[in-house]
């Protein structure tokens, strides 16, 4: 497979839109990066320019030490899954996965093994004569993963790949993505704005907005510790609660004071937020760090806020309940067993120990720390 690495690459428009900014990143041989983001946010453009589909404007793109910037696509060994698929109708599922080796004159029964031993590994053995309009939407993406397979390129390239499927079918295909990582050892840079894709298949991810990496983390440690309030909010879902909190001096030390409530800081925290005494922060608090309190144990009374729930969902072993307090919109993802309900006066346990806080006017997280593991 191969080692890419991306130095100060930009790409501007004659427009003179600036799509990607400074992007930087080492991949290592055999990762599987996830590049995710808003749309718009320059995710795909990257993409395209790691291909050779769109003209770099300024840095250096290398595969394995060598510069890219001027080769043409279809010599740098690479494979790109499209989510439209990008299938011929025409074929068969065999001559679909079989045309690029067909275009490169290999021999036939070089290109009969790779074809079944990659429709093997994605379970197409009894399709392999059928056209893709006699598929279902993931054994069309299959196919398109499998025509990626049997080239053996250098690097695979997915351009949200699974959009076009429905819930049940993402989760399988995910599934197969990930086998087929570990059993090729292959080096994936794949291009997603679900983030649930992102979070369980990527060993690292570089989160974008406005064509600027805004964090490159592991997924555990961008949820646990993310850089800014952006990646905060995009980063789990429902997206992590936001409300002004102002710091003061409390009877056990720092307190966050929110509404008619004073919570309690953290230890670990309060040497970073001395400095931000009797200002203004912005408190963040995941949706199940807010829970029903009749169902916690143990509780604390300075733990607690008290707010009317405008409206309620339940998703089988959990509930979602959505209610305002101290004018900000909050959610709170409690236990089955609540009874709480649309209309329901309830107080919340809020757990601080996994609180976040950010700079008001920055939007940088207080207190950062980086990954120590991470090569960046």
């Amino acid at each position: 497979m191969a080692e890419i690495i991306l130095k100060d690459v930009n790409k501007r428009y004659e427009n003179g839109y600036h799509a990607v900014h400074d992007f930087n990143l080492d991949i290592a041989d055999k990762e599987f990066i996830i590049f995710v983001g808003p749309s718009g946010c320059g995710k795909s453009t990257t993409l395209r320019m790691i291909a050779g589909l769109e003209d770099i404007s300024d840095g250096d793109l290398l595969i394995d030490g060598v510069r890219m910037n001027d080769v043409e696509a279809k010599d740098r060994d690479i494979a790109m899954v499209f989510q439209n698929y990008a299938l011929y109708p025409h074929m068969t599922v065999y001559d679909n996965m079989a045309f690029s080796m067909n275009l490169h004159k290999v021999p036939k029964d070089q290109i009969d093994a790779a074809v079944k031993k990659a429709a093997k590994i994605l379970d197409l053995d009894q399709l392999l004569d059928r056209k893709p309009a006699q598929l279902s939407g993931g054994q069309r993406q299959r196919v398109a993963m499998g025509r990626a397979i049997v080239r053996n390129p250098k690097v695979f390239l997915m351009d949200e790949p699974l959009s076009n499927l429905d819930a049940k079918l993402r989760v399988q295909m995910r599934t197969e993505i990930s086998k087929i990582h570990k059993d090729l050892g292959a080096t994936i840079i794949y291009v997603t704005h679900d983030q649930t894709e992102a979070m369980t298949l990527g060993t690292r991810i570089v989160v974008m907005k406005d064509g600027i990496v805004q964090q490159i983390d592991s997924p555990e440690h961008l949820y646990n510790n993310p850089i800014n309030q952006f990646v905060a909010g995009f980063i789990g879902s429902p997206q992590m609660n936001f409300i002004d909190a102002t710091i003061k001096e409390g009877p056990n030390g720092l307190v966050a004071a929110v509404g008619d409530a004073e919570l309690p800081v953290p230890a670990t925290k309060e040497k970073d937020l001395r400095s931000y005494m009797g200002q203004t922060v912005v408190l963040g608090v995941r949706p199940e760090d807010v829970t029903d309190a009749q169902v916690v144990v143990g509780l604390k009374p300075d733990q607690v806020i008290e707010a009317h729930v405008d409206m309620h969902e339940m998703l089988g072993s959990e509930r979602y309940l959505y209610f305002d307090y101290a004018g900000a919109p909050m959610t709170a993802r409690v236990d089955s067993r609540s009874n709480a309900r649309t209309g329901s006066n309830v107080k919340f346990a809020v757990d601080m120990n996994h609180s976040h806080f950010f700079n008001k006017d920055t939007g940088e997280a207080i207190g950062y720390q980086e990954n120590p593991d991470l090569k960046k």
